[in-house]
C-alpha cells in the first residue's frame, strides 16, 4: 500500500507561482512514474505531468508546457509540482498519482494506482 500527500496548494493571482508537493508513504520502493492531474467544477479529470520512477523522463500537458515543472526526490519520496505564470484557467483541485511496480510515462489516469486527496489551488484574474 501507498499513501499520498498533497500541500502547497492556495489562492494565487494571475502570472504569479506556487509550489505543490506530494509525499509518499508505505511501500515507497515500490512507486514507479507519478504524476499530476487536475480537475476544475464541472470538468473531467485532466492530465498536467508525469515523470519516470528515475526523474529522466518527464511529459506535459500541452495546455501547461513551459509554465509548470515537475521533479522528484526519491530520498525524500516526495514529486513536486512548480507552477509558474499561472492563469485564472489553472483554477482546479489538483491531485499526485501514482504507478505501483509500474513506470510508464503515461497521461492515462487509469494506469495509476494510488491518488492523493487533492488540494485546491485558485488563480484570481
Amino acid at each position: 500500500q501507498v499513501q499520498l500527500v498533497e500541500s502547497g496548494g492556495g489562492l494565487a493571482q494571475a502570472g504569479g507561482s506556487l509550489r505543490l508537493s506530494c509525499a509518499a508513504s508505505g511501500r515507497t520502493f515500490s512507486i514507479g512514474a507519478m504524476g499530476w492531474f487536475r480537475q476544475a467544477p464541472g470538468k473531467e479529470r485532466e492530465f498536467v505531468t508525469t515523470i519516470t520512477k528515475s526523474g529522466g523522463r518527464t511529459y506535459y500537458a500541452d495546455s501547461v508546457k513551459g509554465r509548470f515543472t515537475i521533479s522528484r526526490d526519491n530520498a525524500k519520496n516526495t514529486v513536486y509540482l512548480q507552477m509558474s505564470s499561472l492563469k485564472p484557467e489553472d483554477t482546479a483541485v489538483y491531485s499526485c498519482a501514482a504507478q505501483f511496480d509500474k513506470d510508464y510515462l503515461t497521461p492515462r489516469w487509469s494506469l495509476y494506482d494510488y491518488w492523493g486527496q487533492g488540494t485546491q489551488v485558485t488563480v484570481s484574474s
